[in-house]
């Protein structure tokens, strides 16, 4: 069993020297020390199905994230950091089939594409695609479950998204 006092000197000694690092943090970003602000701009819904509320849930998942977990100061335009997502996609196919060829099951699947800049490190710029979907009972409508599923869709999404572009996962 260690002391207590060599288990605080290991960190009274080693997190000054994390933290001084500059670009390693506790929440599990990667964000450099003179990166200080972001412009989360509005989700953009580019998908055939529309569901209303999807891009605003997404904008303010987003914002909340970055807000909650980073330093950064959030602004309207022209960022140290740039995030823009657009929803590509909003479909429902079947997840499974039954013997009688009948779904048994439906997948609600979002995808999203992410433009992510970063104006001081252009090295960790992002352009991809996140997908995030549920399944539910083929015996209920989408009409039924749809605002339940969204949000577990957009809090996977905005999960997914935060790591691609400062997790950097």
């Amino acid at each position: 069993m260690k002391s207590p006092f060599r288990i605080i000197s290991f960190l009274v000694f080693f997190l000054p020297l994390l933290s001084g690092c500059g670009i390693y943090s506790f929440s599990g970003t990667s964000i450099q020390s003179d990166v200080k602000t972001i412009c989360i701009e509005p989700v953009v819904n580019k998908a055939t199905k529309v569901n209303p509320a999807l891009a605003n849930m997404l904008t303010e998942g987003l914002n909340d994230k970055f807000r909650k977990l980073t330093k950064l100061e959030q602004v309207t335009e022209a960022g140290d950091l740039n995030l823009l997502v657009t929803v590509e996609s909003y479909d429902v196919r079947a997840a499974a089939i039954t013997a009688g060829e009948v779904a048994a099951m439906n997948r609600l699947t979002v995808t999203c594409k992410i433009n992510f800049t970063n104006v001081l490190h252009p090295e960790d710029n992002v352009e991809q695609s996140v997908a995030g979907y549920e399944d539910y009972d083929s015996n209920n409508s989408l009409d039924m479950v749809e605002g339940t599923l969204c949000e577990t869709i957009v809090k996977k999404l905005v999960d997914d998204i935060f790591n691609a572009t400062v997790a950097q996962w």
